[in-house]
């Protein structure tokens, strides 16, 4: 077992995975020479050369486009767009088209795609480059949603999603690029070969007192907040929901059915967000099993502001989680 940061893992399992299937292909803005912006594609064209690390032009759909057909032609895509913001640039390539082609041909096609991107918030980086839009790509069945909060998940889902025969939207935080206080930043990565498989929901602590759902940067605040709370004396269960599309149910009600009260906690917005398609199942599945309202703890309903420090107020946190947790189990 070894320390790599959120960033170093995900090098090591796209390299992992270019070294095992030479049909792995990387393209995007900046990927190549200067090996990426946050450098998550770093030193893979001096190992892999022009023909399958490749710099194209800033253009969202034309990126995505491009993947598709190569997807199509036998090739195994790995394509980066440098902002989560910027996917909705692509949106047709990938909800109108990439989701449905395997459907739509009846089986006969296969799409292994995987569209990497990172959301910003907690970086300053104001309103155009800091949304979490994952919700927003819910409703595109045929498509597959991860969001990975620890470098071990990292690396393990991308691995995963590299050898999915559906595409793949892989969703990484840019605070856990940077933010070395964060839960995620760093971890332990096993030096051994291993998946970490897409669908499946990960309790990273343990708890009977309530439940806290999060996703990718809120998890790094949801164990915090749970290290808070069990000075309380109260004991939070926190599970990871790692992939969004499609979602584990069966651990999240597991979970409820356990402590009997619910606190879910992202950073999209509340308004059609991954924590209305958490609750409206855990009332239709587990509402006998609930001692308390849920709380759906969210970003506001408003663009992200530029200030650091305002965004600071924007943000979900470790404190609003405890407050959430103390106002269940009261």
């Amino acid at each position: 077992m070894r320390e790599l940061t959120y960033v170093e893992a995900i090098n090591e399992g796209l390299r992992e995975e270019m070294r095992r299937d030479d049909r792995v292909i990387v393209f995007g803005e900046e990927v190549a020479l200067s090996g990426g912006v946050y450098k998550v594609t770093k030193d893979l064209l001096k190992e892999f050369g022009p023909s399958r690390v490749r710099d194209i032009p800033i253009s969202e759909i034309a990126i995505v486009g491009a993947a598709i057909g190569a997807a199509l032609n036998g090739l195994r895509p790995v394509v980066e767009l440098m902002f989560f913001d910027f996917a909705g640039i692509a949106f047709d390539q990938i909800v109108t088209h990439a989701s449905k082609m395997r459907f739509m041909s009846g089986g006969q096609v296969k799409l292994p795609l995987v569209v990497r991107t990172q959301y910003s918030l907690g970086r300053a980086y104001g309103s155009q480059h800091t949304q979490f839009l994952a919700a927003s790509f819910m409703q595109a069945p045929g498509l597959k949603i991860v969001a990975p909060s620890t470098p071990k998940d990292a690396k393990g889902l991308i691995k995963s999603a590299i050898r999915d025969d559906d595409p793949v939207l892989f969703v990484e935080s840019g605070a856990l690029y940077v933010n070395r206080s964060y839960y995620g930043y760093k971890g332990d990565v096993p030096s051994e070969e291993y998946l970490v498989p897409i669908g499946k929901a990960d309790v990273k602590r343990e708890g009977d007192d309530v439940t806290i759902v999060a996703v990718s940067r809120v998890v790094s605040e949801a164990m915090a907040a749970a290290e808070k709370l069990a000075e309380k004396g109260i004991k939070a269960e926190v599970v990871d929901l790692r992939t969004i599309l499609p979602m584990d149910y069966e651990t999240i009600v597991a979970s409820v059915k356990k402590t009997n009260r619910l606190i879910v906690a992202e950073d999209s917005v509340k308004t059609c967000g991954i924590s209305a398609e958490v609750a409206g199942y855990v009332c239709e599945y587990a509402f006998e099993h609930l001692e308390a309202p849920i709380i759906r703890l969210n970003s506001p309903a408003m663009p992200a502001p530029q200030s650091a420090e305002l965004e600071k107020r924007y943000m979900v946190t470790a404190d609003k989680i405890v407050d959430a947790a103390k106002q269940l189990t009261s």
